[in-house]
């Protein structure tokens, strides 16, 4: 295990890195070091928290959303049989339930990879962007226990 603790006291395994940093400006599944990042968390039911650290998020024209999923599938291709474990959504207030724009911070979702009667052997981030969007937005994350 490669931990490290980040600047926030959080000690974060990178070995469970979903996403490194870089502005997302269309609808993608999260990357680190330039390539598509999942997760093996072997056959065993895992519970446990994304860690979403969101450093910017556009929100100039008032329609934007970004949705963060965790998506599980028995595959790593994700190709066939993905489904939603988690979500996050930011953006502009009008577009999400509340009254407050969410462009900043650190985000603790709960998630297991349980879905039903399967669990998911691969899970990885996918970020739905909608919206009108000049830079996106800029966000790190990892599984976390």
């Amino acid at each position: 295990m490669a931990t490290k603790v980040d600047g926030r006291g959080a000690t974060i395994d990178t070995l469970l890195q979903l996403k490194d940093a870089g502005l997302v400006a269309a609808s993608a599944a999260a990357q680190v070091s330039g390539s598509d990042q999942v997760l093996d968390l072997g056959d065993g039911e895992i519970e446990g928290h994304i860690l979403i650290d969101i450093s910017a998020a556009e929100v100039d024209t008032g329609d934007e959303l970004y949705t963060i999923t965790l998506q599980g599938d028995d595959a790593n291709t994700f190709a066939t049989d993905a489904v939603e474990l988690a979500s996050f959504k930011a953006g502009d207030a009008t577009q999400l339930v509340g009254t407050a724009d969410i462009t900043t911070g650190r985000f603790k979702i709960p998630f297991s990879n349980r879905h039903g009667d399967r669990t998911c052997q691969y899970v990885r981030l996918y970020t739905t962007v909608a919206g009108t969007i000049a830079t996106g937005i800029n966000y790190v994350a990892y599984l976390a226990a």
